[in-house]
């Protein structure tokens, strides 16, 4: 398809070819197909051809108009390939090729030889058409060849028609072609003639195989009529001096009367030269002659030119059908870079016909010289198939490299087509002695890759025939080696991401090996003895760790192995098991919370909630085994730091995970360890039994992730009634939400427990958030947020209550309605709360009498200012009206101020607020108007950001810090729409007067 303005063609371009550009070619102004880019010139950037951006150049649909598009077909070894098969079936132009045509190809390739299967009118016979008055004759002529689109049959039928218009005995027929010189993008013409001498009585066939003639441009007479424009007519050829006789002595014809005239297109280029010889009845030919010659000429000019765009469109199919064949060898297998060179050089060598093909490859670290030299040779594949199809790569290092020339093309990056290679000074003759070798004509092209950097070279030797390579050659090497490029780059690519692969594998079996307990640790553990789940009180939601050795945990954890039945189910090795659980212990980092105590006790209270609530009937034994995994799990190689730490640090991990950052880890690691030699619990599963296990794992590992929590907890939360039947349960979805859920309720059970465990769990994971603090302002230079600010662990009582409001009574009091076995679990969470508000109240307390002893002293002050007398009194009054901005400074609550700074008028504590979370579930009521804004600092969301939430004081922001704060609720950056201030009407409790201004 070329373009309908400018001065290239589209055609012309071999990259255009073999991307499958459309548009305007080099600088023109018209515009492509429908929609195409226009003609941009050579500086048009690589985002604007569409390499980086998918510009459309032309639609699939656009292809319509032309009927179906000929099927993709086989080889004979089954390979498949874009090239057809045979002589295509074309119906008329434009015509679709419907009929028998697609017929045939749907069969996977044309079914016959005939030339056009379309129906072709009758030629009227020589006696019918010299009948016929000129205009007749002449409509006649040119009804023959206007449907002709084959520049053979076409010539063939034009000498012969000439030859009844004209009456003479024989008539031959020149077509123009240019011919690139080496190396040069200049044209040399010369005339080139296949059809010469034909007669009324010759067959196309006949003249086909006939040498082909050619004539020099501007030599003879054929060659003077091409150049000048002008016809000749010569009654005596003999008295010409232009005539070349040679002809007429090696025919053994004789030459008289010479008619010669150009054809020329609708343009008025000449296309070719026609001739008539010797008019019958020994005439010469007239200027009457010269008319209807030039006429029918003119027809024929057309015709002509239209068949030889034909002719190029079809080849140019052909190339880009060669090119698809030869992209699809190079993409079809990328495994080793000798045997990608080896497809590379089969298929070059192949398709430019020439005795030698080399590829070289730059060396990474000097550009100039060469890591590898691949050769092959015509004759390589030659003899046994059965070795040719052993051989998969090609010879290294063979013959000695032109190093004047490749290196030039490497540095350079140029195309090198050379004639006579002795010629040029750039080639070495050395590389010549004791090969048995010569090297004649090179072409030498650099290989790039996708970034436009060069990664090899390419260099021919010795085209066949002792021919040399034209431009169009350099055109097809030029296509080819872009595909070459990106199959050399892509290999490398692979190479390297296999060594890559080897050397992880390397360092997780060295990992695994140091990860994993020892067998004496774990032949130790086996052989301890197991006391009772009662023992060690397992069943109790009111279980404390605190005096249990390390020894004792995991004799404990073997224990619900046991009584869970897991053990005999799933045939898991008891000594397995033992290392299993001491690896994971293993693999807990030595930090102040998220260690192996608390994942001990996550699990503890998993096995307390199945077996008091037999749950672990509706989980199944599988599920069952998967959530005691998970729980032991959950935070494997926690490192102190939440997922939000991860992200502002950018991390390696948060890199690896773009969401649930530690908890993707977490599951990394337990995989890590399954699989580990030795500690593989689930080799006796069957594979359905492990994929399950191994899907439900990573779903209740990826669900202590708060902000999976907060997504799943609405849905679940819709599915809990008081009345809620069992049978639901039995469905997936609902069964997946309820385990997630669990692990939940497991992770913050701490809050469930008495106060004096609850208080101390609390000082270990505020401290493991004041750590992270500290880091984050030490090593990232940010201001932690509140929860995690060491300068506000005041605040830490009032913070508790925020989160046991927001995050912990609603999912409590869903599974409390679901069984009444867990109704110790809400009890022990409201008992809590009531302990945090005593400690806020206290501590709100303390700040109020040591703010009311200072504003006295401010007073006193005052006072004795107001007596030094009236000199004063200006003074006076400034002092006082600055304490009355002071009073009312603290009346109005900030986002800075202390708790007792938050007071009404009265003094008394600021109105509750009602909060409810995203599905509009209550999570109850805070104690203090800060309470807000502290659930906002510890869930790491900015309130001032999303539209859905209510109008809120700016005395109830949380700060803001580039956007949303990625807090642990967050999960890895995700802007989760936590809470929502339903009301900020405050209703005071009993006995608190209202407060106006808030």
């Amino acid at each position: 398809v070329t373009s309908s303005g400018g001065s290239g063609s589209a055609l012309d371009s071999p990259t255009h070819a073999a991307t499958g550009g459309v548009g305007g070619g080099g600088g023109g102004g018209g515009g492509g197909v429908s929609g195409g880019v226009a003609g941009q010139g050579t500086s048009s950037s690589r985002a604007g051809s569409g390499a980086t951006t998918p510009v459309r150049k032309i639609s699939a649909h656009e292809f319509e108009r032309g009927g179906l598009l000929k099927p993709i077909v086989n080889t004979i070894d089954g390979t498949p390939t874009f090239l057809s098969i045979g002589p295509q079936h074309e119906g008329p132009l434009g015509g679709g090729g419907c009929g028998q045509s697609q017929h045939g190809m749907a069969h996977g390739g044309p079914s016959g030889s005939h030339h056009h299967l379309h129906y072709r009118p009758q030629r009227l016979s020589r006696n019918e058409l010299r009948q016929l008055d000129e205009r007749e004759l002449i409509f006649e002529l040119v009804k023959d060849i206007c449907n002709d689109l084959d520049v053979r049959s076409l010539c063939h039928k034009i000498l012969q028609n000439v030859s009844i218009l004209l009456n003479a005995d024989r008539g031959s027929l020149f077509l123009v072609q240019g011919k690139s010189t080496c190396g040069s993008d200049n044209t040399k013409k010369c005339l080139v003639s296949k059809l010469f001498d034909v007669c009324s009585s010759s067959t196309l066939e006949e003249m086909e195989q006939q040498d082909e003639v050619k004539v020099a441009w501007g030599t003879g007479i054929a060659g003077h009529v091409a150049e000048s424009g002008e016809p000749v007519n010569i009654p005596d050829a003999y008295q010409d001096e232009r005539f070349n006789r040679e002809i007429d002595i090696q025919t053994g014809y004789r030459t008289r009367a010479l008619l010669c005239m150009p054809i020329k297109d609708s343009a008025g280029d000449v296309v070719g030269v026609a001739q008539v010889i010797n008019k019958q009845g020994d005439q010469c030919f007239s200027v009457a002659d010269e008319k209807v010659f030039s006429s029918y000429l003119q027809f024929c000019g057309i015709g002509l030119r239209n068949a030889q765009l034909y002719e190029k469109s079809q080849l140019e199919v052909k190339r880009n059908q060669v090119l698809l064949d030869l992209a699809r060898m190079i993409f079809e297998e990328q495994s080793t870079i000798e045997h990608m060179v080896f497809r590379i050089l089969t298929h070059m060598q192949s398709l430019i016909q020439c005795q030698r093909v080399q590829i070289l490859l730059v060396h990474e670290a000097s550009k100039g010289s060469f890591s590898r030299v691949f050769d092959f040779e015509a004759n390589d594949l030659s003899g046994d198939p059965e070795a040719e199809d052993a051989r998969t790569s090609p010879f290294e290092s063979r013959f000695p490299i032109n190093i004047g020339i490749t290196g030039y093309v490497a540095t350079t990056g140029e195309t090198v087509n050379i004639c006579n290679a002795y010629e040029d000074d750039r080639f070495d003759p050395s590389v010549d002695d004791g090969q048995g070798f010569r090297h004649k004509t090179i072409l030498c092209m650099a290989i790039k890759n996708s970034l436009g950097q060069i990664i090899g070279v390419i260099q021919l030797i010795n085209k066949f025939d002792s021919l040399i390579f034209t431009k169009n050659d350099e055109n097809f090497v030029e296509a080819f080696a872009i595909f070459c490029g990106m199959g050399i780059h892509n290999t490398h690519m692979y190479e390297k991401a296999i060594v890559a692969m080897a050397k992880q594998s390397v360092t997780l079996e060295v990992l695994s090996y140091h990860a994993s307990a020892t067998m004496d640790d774990a032949t130790r553990l086996r052989q301890l003895k197991v006391p009772s789940a009662a023992f060690y009180q397992l069943y109790d939601f009111k279980f404390d760790d605190l005096e249990m050795e390390d020894s004792d945990t995991l004799k404990a954890c073997l224990r619900m192995f046991l009584d869970l039945d897991l053990i005999e189910r799933f045939h898991i090795d008891y000594e397995v098991l033992c290392r299993w659980l001491l690896s994971v212990k293993k693999n807990y980092r030595n930090v102040t919370y998220h260690n192996w105590r608390h994942a001990f006790n996550v699990t503890q209270m998993m096995f307390a909630i199945l077996t008091s609530t037999q749950w672990w009937k509706i989980f199944g034994e599988i599920e069952c085994l998967a959530l005691i995994i998970a729980c032991l799990c959950h935070d494997l190689d926690h490192r102190g730091t939440n997922n939000s730490f991860q992200i502002k640090a950018s991390s390696p991990l948060a890199q690896l995970y773009s969401t649930s950052t530690m908890e993707h880890h977490h599951f990394d690691q337990c995989l890590m360890i399954i699989n580990s030699p030795g500690n593989q619990i689930l080799s006796n599963m069957s594979s359905e039994d492990y994929s399950r296990v191994i899907k439900v794992l990573e779903d209740a590992i990826l669900s202590t992730d708060l902000a999976v929590y907060f997504r799943k907890r609405g849905p679940f939360l819709n599915l809990v009634k008081p009345n809620t039947a069992p049978a639901m349960w039995q469905a997936e979805e609902p069964r997946s939400l309820l385990r997630a859920m669990s692990m939940t309720v497991c992770d913050l059970a701490a809050i469930t427990k008495p106060w004096d465990i609850e208080k101390r769990v609390a000082e270990l994971v505020s401290s493991e958030f004041f750590e992270q603090g500290d880091m984050e302002r030490q090593a990232l230079n940010i201001t932690p947020i509140d929860i995690m600010n060491r300068e506000k662990e005041d605040q830490l009582p009032m913070m508790q209550v925020g989160f046991i409001d927001s995050i912990c009574l609603p999912i409590y009091e869903a599974f409390a309605s679901l069984s009444n076995k867990l109704n110790p679990l809400v009890e022990g969470v409201r008992d809590n709360k009531n302990h945090w508000l005593e400690l806020a109240r206290s501590s709100e307390d303390r700040f109020a009498n040591n703010n009311n002893d200072t504003t006295s002293q401010n007073n006193n002050k005052n006072k004795t200012n107001l007596s030094a007398g009236s000199s004063c009194n200006s003074n006076s009054n400034a002092t006082t009206q600055n304490s009355s901005e002071e009073t009312s400074e603290e009346r109005r609550p900030s986002v800075g101020s202390s708790p007792a700074s938050r007071r009404s008028p009265n003094g008394s504590p600021t109105p509750p607020v009602s909060v409810q979370d995203s599905d509009n579930h209550s999570i109850g009521s805070a104690g203090h108007a800060d309470i807000a804004e502290k659930i906002v600092g510890r869930l790491g969301v900015d309130l001032t950001t999303s539209s859905p939430f209510a109008e809120v004081p700016s005395y109830l922001m949380g700060k803001k810090e580039n956007g949303w704060v990625g807090g642990g609720a967050a999960g890895a950056g995700e802007k989760v729409r936590l809470l929502r201030l339903s009301s900020l009407e405050a209703k005071p409790a009993s006995g608190e007067q209202p407060v106006s201004d808030q």
